[in-house]
């Protein structure tokens, strides 16, 4: 009788033992991570999306004056991904801005040196390379991204030349950085918001150079100056797109 009794303490002993640290586990299992129903960071879908923009391209007209900005601006992309952080896109845009247009033989002060501006139109296609800053997460919805891309610019509808000056805008290579976020309201939809530095160089003829054209003998472009520009314009857009 001794030893059960003896046999029930020692195992009323382990019993308490096991119950006491089993009492830490499940304290510490409370506090480590998130409970996935609370937690900031939700699951980004890594699959092909379209989206459509709108936006606004602005600044840089060259030493010349002659580029093309003031645009309203709209167009599509695709976004494929290639991992959890990068993705590749494609985009096309149609850029409906304005230009002056420069005339060489007209003196400087002459209101006849500098005219319009006048409608330019220019299609933009590019191929662009995207990093995702919160990986293939969100943050409470939100996503920061930047990126990079590189494309051709086309003369779709401009004044063209109408001072014999021998300007045109022709087709230009762009280079491009971005920075911006996206929000998604659900699983598949997003919107974004994003922030573009576009870069292109204007070619200015060599009437621009000529100082025996105006009868003040000015010139458009002073000799120091080469007769190629890069401009740079910031370039705001937003966008809503869907993630199959």
């Amino acid at each position: 009788m001794t030893g059960r009794l003896e046999g029930w303490k020692v195992g009323r002993w382990m019993i308490l033992g096991m119950v006491l640290c089993t009492i830490p586990t499940v304290q510490l299992s409370g506090q480590v991570g998130h409970d996935p129903a609370s937690s900031p960071y939700r699951d980004v879908v890594l699959r092909p999306a379209p989206v459509v923009f709108v936006g606004h391209l602005s600044a840089d007209r060259g030493r010349a004056g002659a580029g093309m900005s003031n645009a309203f601006t709209f167009g599509g992309r695709y976004e494929i991904p290639a991992g959890r952080s990068l993705l590749f896109q494609l985009s096309t845009a149609y850029l409906s801005g304005d230009r002056y247009i420069i005339d060489p033989r007209a003196d400087s002060t002459s209101p006849a040196r500098r005219t319009g501006p006048f409608k330019s139109d220019v299609a933009l296609a590019e191929v662009g390379l995207q990093l995702r800053l919160t990986g293939a997460k969100s943050w409470h919805r939100v996503a920061p991204y930047v990126g990079t891309a590189i494309g051709l610019m086309f003369d779709v509808n401009s004044p063209g030349d109408t001072t014999g000056s021998g300007y045109k805008f022709g087709t230009k290579l762009t280079i491009a950085g971005a920075t911006g976020v996206r929000w998604y309201p659900s699983r598949r939809w997003m919107i974004t918001a994003e922030a573009q530095a576009h870069l292109w160089r204007l070619k200015y003829p060599v009437s621009f150079h000529d100082s025996t054209q105006a009868s003040d003998g000015s010139r458009v472009v002073p000799l120091t100056e080469p007769l190629n520009d890069w401009t740079l314009h910031p370039w705001f857009s937003l966008g809503i797109g869907w993630t199959f």
